[in-house]
């Protein structure tokens, strides 16, 4: 059965990878909507000039395609996809999902109504081939029990290419609903823990006071039924790392650990999926970048079968829960 998609909004260039992906696997986007004209439309028209622009929202609900791919404003992602799930469409969403509590009930509420699929691109983990190997790694045991994850996330601010709605809290969600939903979910999975408590959250503005929406620090302490979590994300990536942001994930094993040098190895081996193995025999670091990225067929097979091979439903709502919740309480104080 061949399948199709269309995206619904552009504001955040992990729509690229969102449609490169699908159409990878055979999907065919039929369109795309966005609300004006946002910064990342010119480069989307020029990875993808063959798919049409829709003039009107309705005409992209209404267009008879599979699954939708949104990557509006985060604070408009999750009206877009009660929309396109209410239309026929399962769901994949850039991250966060949705930015606020009211928002994620709305969605658990549709899911159950329509049956539909609404699953989040938790693109450090599924856009990342070091992160599938790993997945291998630790399913084969070669690690022993995973009993924690560090995972840190920095981002380079990029100011001049930032819009408006970046720098508003109430638009972008939070920097641990926005970001440090990546490592959420990765301390979810690879512990296999079904759900945590949120031990300590902080957010700060350290380094940008002109921008009071902004929080550019954010850190978060977890505890799941099968292990423990540290998270840091910020927006403080210097201007001489060859990327948006220095990534890494460290597994702790009972019998070992794996580190995961996700987007560059500062000092080390060119390119990208960098990962460190080491255990009672092995002490060495490869490259995984072949590993492939089995979240989008999966997906795909999910819609076509009613399955939950790529995530469950259940992850995912968890995952977005938890980041809210990591946010609220960092927020109280």
């Amino acid at each position: 059965m061949s399948l199709t998609c269309v995206a619904l909004g552009l504001d955040h260039r992990h729509i690229y990878g969102m449609t490169e992906n699908m159409r990878k696997i055979g999907v065919d986007c039929v369109g795309y909507w966005t609300q004006g004209d946002p910064e990342t439309l010119a480069g989307y028209v020029k990875r993808f000039p063959d798919i049409p622009r829709l003039a009107r929202l309705e005409d992209a609900l209404t267009c008879g395609a599979d699954l939708a791919l949104i990557s509006a404003i985060p604070a408009d992602r999750a009206a877009l996809a009660v929309c396109a799930m209410q239309n026929g469409m399962d769901v994949m969403s850039d991250k966060p999902g949705c930015t606020t509590f009211e928002q994620l009930d709305q969605i658990k509420r549709t899911v159950a109504d329509t049956g539909r699929i609404w699953s989040v691109n938790f693109s450090e983990r599924f856009e990342t081939p070091v992160s599938t190997r790993a997945t291998e790694l630790v399913e084969a045991g070669a690690i022993g029990r995973v009993v924690q994850t560090v995972g840190i996330g920095p981002h380079r601010l990029n100011r001049a290419t930032r819009p408006e709605w970046f720098f508003r809290r109430d638009r972008y969600g939070g920097i641990l609903t926005d970001i440090a939903s990546h490592q959420i979910d990765q301390f979810l999975h690879y512990t296999g823990s079904k759900s945590a408590e949120i031990t300590n959250a902080y957010v700060a503005n350290y380094a940008n006071p002109k921008d009071p929406g902004l929080q550019d620090f954010g850190e978060v302490n977890l505890r799941g039924e099968n292990g423990t979590g540290y998270i840091r994300v910020d927006w403080f990536t210097p201007d001489a790392l060859p990327n948006w942001g220095d990534g890494r994930l460290t597994i702790l094993g009972t019998e070992g650990y794996i580190e995961l040098r996700k987007y560059v190895d500062v000092g080390g081996a060119t390119g990208t999926d960098h990962l460190i193995l080491v255990n009672g025999e092995t002490c060495q670091k490869t490259d995984a970048s072949d590993a492939g990225l089995p979240y989008f067929a999966r997906l795909a097979d999910d819609i076509r079968n009613r399955t939950e091979t790529a995530m469950t439903q259940t992850h995912c709502f968890t995952v977005m829960e938890l980041a809210l919740r990591a946010q609220e309480m960092a927020e109280r104080g």
